[in-house]
């Protein structure tokens, strides 16, 4: 019987002691696993924010759309990070995974994963431009803005004339063209109620597109913004006293659609044509704008210079010489053909001069053979 107890009693120890022992090998497995992971944790943090292997500054895309994954991939292809595994662990733990943005960005030489994960979530992508001048037509905003690199979708609708403000537009690489179009418009359509709100009361024009179509004209007369109310206020007053407006862009207009440029003077014929925009030949103002007028041409027609003056003609300096009476302004227009005889002559005495310097030196040359 004690044997019995005995073994009965070594049996229990032995199966305590068993348990123990695995307790203790689950436990130590834990420490180990616990150590293994701080020990990976420590690793993942020492290289996330140690220093990157581009030796200079680098520009890396983040196209629209690309998830974490891909762009760690991208990362890694373009070896501006060690590995992407590291990469997007430290966005998952920093939560930054849906903060990426789309755009271009400037990495700096040696920057950390740490480093291009704050630049593509916290950073501001790079900016272009594109410049659209004041009195382009819409067919010529179009046309740049689909020759413009950086830019995606094709515009392939021609927006209404004169329903763009021209400005020099900021972008970022990837960004829609239409999207620009658009930017163009709603700026045109805020400036526009404003400077409409503060015209002078008294114009002869009644709506804002009225003001917006004189203004298309203003801008094609003169590219100098000083004269711009002076030249507002001719038409101005040719409105009020119901002269034609006779400005040669609008018959160019009607002529070319906006697009392009006619690339020669004005023929006899055209200016004598029935054409809508012909401001020889019909009253008033033509059917619509014939380009996309600035702010300074707006606001010249919205509030012209103080001015009797009827007629404008080139002065031969870059601008105009005004007149209130028909008499003045023949007397300006005569200085202006004899500006433009002296320009014709002196331009033919150059030639001349070129072409009697060419014959002495083919004859200096020929000569010089013959002795040599």
């Amino acid at each position: 019987m004690r044997d019995k107890k005995k073994n009965r009693k070594k049996r229990r120890r032995r199966s305590g002691n068993g348990f123990i022992d695995l307790l203790n090998a689950l436990l130590t497995l834990v420490v180990l696993g616990m150590l293994a992971v701080a020990g990976l944790v420590y690793f993942g943090v020492q290289r996330f924010y140690a220093d990157g292997p581009v030796s200079q500054d680098r520009v890396f895309q983040v196209e629209r759309g690309a998830n974490l994954s891909g762009i760690a991939s991208a990362l890694e292809a373009e070896n501006l990070i060690a590995d992407r595994w590291t990469f997007q662990a430290g966005a998952l733990a920093q939560r930054k995974q849906n903060a990426i943005r789309a755009g271009e960005y400037r990495i700096p030489a040696n920057a950390s994963m740490a480093d291009i994960l704050k630049e593509i979530t916290e950073g501001r992508a790079i900016t272009y431009s594109v410049t659209l001048p004041e009195g382009f037509t819409s067919w010529q905003v179009v046309q740049r803005l689909n020759a413009t690199d950086g830019l995606v979708g094709e515009i392939d609708q021609i927006p209404p004339e004169g329903s763009l403000l021209p400005d020099t537009y900021s972008f970022e690489r990837g960004s829609d063209r239409k999207a620009i179009l658009e930017r163009m418009h709603q700026i045109q359509q805020d400036r526009l109620a404003e400077i409409w709100a503060n015209r002078d009361p008294d114009l002869p024009i009644s709506t804002p597109e009225e003001l917006v179509t004189l203004a298309s004209i203003v801008e094609k007369e003169t590219g100098l913004a000083e004269e711009r109310p002076q030249v507002a206020a001719v038409f101005i007053n040719r409105l009020r006293r119901g002269m034609r407006l006779q400005s040669d862009p609008t018959i160019i207009y009607g002529i070319t659609n906006g697009e392009g440029t006619l690339g020669r003077g004005l023929r006899r014929s055209e200016i004598e044509a029935a054409n809508p925009y012909n401001t020889y030949q019909i009253d008033g103002l033509p059917p619509g704008p014939i380009s996309n007028p600035g702010i300074d041409s707006l606001k010249a027609v919205a509030n012209p210079a103080d001015s009797d003056a009827l007629y404008f003609v080139a002065d031969g300096t870059g601008g105009h010489a005004f007149a209130n009476s028909y008499a003045q302004h023949q007397q300006n227009v005569a200085r202006w053909r004899q500006i433009e005889r002296e320009r014709a002559q002196a331009q033919a005495d150059a030639q001349a001069e070129a072409e009697a310097a060419a014959a002495r030196d083919a004859l200096e040359a020929e000569q010089a053979a013959e002795h040599n």
